[in-house]
């Protein structure tokens, strides 16, 4: 623990995520305090911000990080690289004891959604944020599941800004998908998930949008309303920017005229369609890119919640 009190954290990563999580850490937490980032880019724009910023910097990866005066006091690492270099980084940080938060695809530790499962998981050393479009959306799954008997399928479309998709993102496109997927099932509590990514080239560039239906079984329309509304506000509490873009929408999936689900097969119940817009609170990139916004704060919301219960503890 720093002489503030706060708990010294490094960020792997001195891309678009990366950095701007550097940002919300510096600006605005009352647990962490950021001292490291780390990249492998000499030139890149994090590295130097991230040292006139005062922290300690390096380009040398994960090696370089172990060497830097100030690791021996990290007590939590952000992992915003990719899900490929994540496993290497996941070893040796757990290995040097370091609490891990991946914001990576690669789902070495328990999917992580503050606002539905955080609690459940402050106990284990490596915790992942899934995706942009899974904390956009699997909190409105979970919505409906928690008043439903039953929800057979969800489905997301996430549309991003293709300006706020840098190099590791775009790398991820496949483990986007997938992690994603999985999480709408393990998390969402859907029985079947999918998900889908839009990079949108349009210019100038559009605010992150996000699609969300759910085919659900034992439902009410009016506690599905409730419940979306409550669940938006929740997220808001870390997400300002986090809202509904219009009304939720149903429809009645007759057994007369059920659909196929893959892995299910005919069925029948409460179609709802969920539209949402995710604003970014702008502190690295443009207000459009709500994408990465949305992943950041989440990934600060856990650590925040981390180091509070590690201050308590001691």
């Amino acid at each position: 623990m720093s002489r503030s009190g706060r708990i010294p954290v490094a960020i792997i990563g001195s891309g678009n995520i990366g950095t701007d999580l550097m940002i919300k850490i510096r600006e605005r937490s009352e647990n962490l305090e950021a001292v490291a980032m780390v990249g492998i880019d000499p030139a890149s724009d994090g590295l130097a911000r991230a040292k006139r910023m005062g922290l300690e910097t390096t380009h040398e990866g994960i090696d370089g990080l172990k060497r830097l005066p100030c690791y021996a006091d990290v007590g939590l690492a952000f992992d915003a690289t990719s899900a490929g270099a994540h496993a290497g980084h996941d070893a040796i940080l757990r290995a040097d004891g370091k609490m891990v938060v991946d914001l990576t695809p690669a789902a070495i530790g328990p999917y992580v959604i503050p606002v539905v499962n955080l609690d459940d998981h402050l106990h284990v050393p490596n915790v992942n944020m899934v995706t942009c479009g899974g904390q956009a959306t699997i909190p409105m799954v979970w919505a409906v599941k928690r008043v439903a008997d039953r929800v057979l399928y969800g489905e997301i479309v996430a549309t991003v800004a293709s300006k706020s998709a840098g190099p590791g993102t775009r790398a991820n496109i496949d483990e986007f998908t997938e992690t994603t997927a999985r999480a709408i099932e393990s998390v969402g509590g859907a029985e079947r998930g999918k998900a889908i990514i839009v990079l949108n080239p349009a210019e100038p560039p559009l605010i992150m949008r996000d699609t969300v239906h759910t085919l659900a079984q034992g439902a009410d329309r009016g506690a599905i309303v409730e419940s979306v509304a409550e669940v938006v506000e929740k997220v808001q509490s870390y997400v300002p920017g986090y809202r509904l873009k219009q009304d939720v929408q149903f429809e009645d999936v007759k057994a007369s005229a059920p659909v196929n689900l893959p892995g299910i097969g005919p069925s029948h119940g409460l179609k709802t369609s969920i539209f949402l817009e995710v604003e970014g609170a702008a502190h690295y990139l443009p207000a459009y890119a709500g994408n990465l916004d949305i992943m950041t704060s989440a990934a600060k919301a856990a650590a925040e919640r981390w180091a509070s219960r590690a201050k308590e503890a001691r």
